[in-house]
């Protein structure tokens, strides 16, 4: 019996994933499931791009707009409730479109979580006081001493990011990421990755022009509305932290504007380093629709031999 395929449709933020990917949906009469991590908040529609009702109407939905900001939520939560919603849909089609920009969602997905160890109450307890005392730069600087190849992909804003590699330093005696490269595990399915990627100058103008469209859609004024839960690592967000400066007094509001279009294109970065170490990526421009058509009608077709 043939499997079913997972079409995953790749890119830094920006690049034109949305679109593309309701387009490949609507050719083979599927569905799409989202792999951004923010896109599941309900409350951040602006701020993370998420599809709109129009295109939600074009195209069934997963994962988009399904918890509250309060809500915790994991890498690991995702790979077994992805899992269990492929298993439904593949009943349906035998092939879906898994699309975003989030790195570790995605590896969820395809590749599995690693078997990290669970740190102890100990080790977590040092950090913490570590973080309070001497604050998130030093235990930066520390980690890019002890685990290099993970300082270069994590997000060194997000301090429980640091602070758990740095805790799984501590407490094996190895790097964190060497037990983020474990075997990948076995899937039912078939995985077809599609990245796109566009021309620095014109990833960043995209960004750029993102951004100014967002503010005239009413980004400040969906951060002022929850400002008041600016703690939550669910707000740990560009576009969100930086207005937070705004509406705290600290910055004027064309500097938090500025930082965001800067902060956006440092992530895109940080992704394309994540994406290019994937060799099973096939790579197109966005606008090569013809092209990523035929590579997929050819792989259909081999798959019906």
């Amino acid at each position: 019996m043939k499997k079913p395929t997972l079409i995953v449709l790749l890119g830094p933020t920006g690049v034109g994933k949305t679109e593309l990917s309701l387009s490949i949906a609507e050719a083979y009469h599927t569905s799409i499931i989202s792999a951004d991590s923010r896109q599941l908040y309900a409350d951040i529609k602006i701020g993370t791009a998420a599809p709109t009702a129009e295109q939600l109407a074009r195209v069934p939905h997963y994962f988009v707009g399904t918890l509250d900001l309060h809500d915790y939520y994991s890498a690991a939560q995702y790979e077994m409730e992805v899992l269990k919603k492929l298993e439904e849909l593949f009943r349906e089609n035998d092939m879906v479109v898994l699309t975003g920009g989030s790195m570790m969602y995605i590896d969820a997905v395809c590749k599995g979580i690693d078997d990290i160890p669970t740190v102890d109450n100990e080790t977590r307890q040092l950090m913490l006081e570590r973080y309070e005392q001497e604050g998130l730069e030093r235990l930066c600087a520390e980690l890019k001493l002890l685990d290099p190849e993970y300082y270069q992909i994590v997000d060194l804003k997000n301090h429980k990011r640091v602070i758990h590699a740095l805790e799984i330093c501590y407490m094996t005696g190895k790097t964190f990421t060497s037990f983020r490269t474990q075997t990948q595990k076995e899937r039912p399915f078939e995985i077809l990755k599609i990245g796109l990627k566009r021309e620095r100058e014109e990833l960043y103008e995209r960004i750029n022009q993102r951004v100014d469209i967002m503010m005239e859609e009413g980004l400040l004024e969906e951060a002022r509305r929850v400002y008041p839960f600016r703690q939550l690592n669910s707000l740990n967000t560009v576009g969100y932290k930086e207005l937070f400066n705004y509406l705290d007094g600290t910055w004027e509001l064309p500097f938090a504007i500025e930082k965001i279009k800067q902060n956006s294109r440092i992530y895109s970065r940080k992704q394309m380093t994540w994406f290019k170490r994937d060799k099973s990526i096939v790579w197109f421009h966005p606008e090569d629709t013809i092209e990523i058509m035929k590579f997929l009608h050819t792989h259909v077709r081999m798959r019906q031999r």
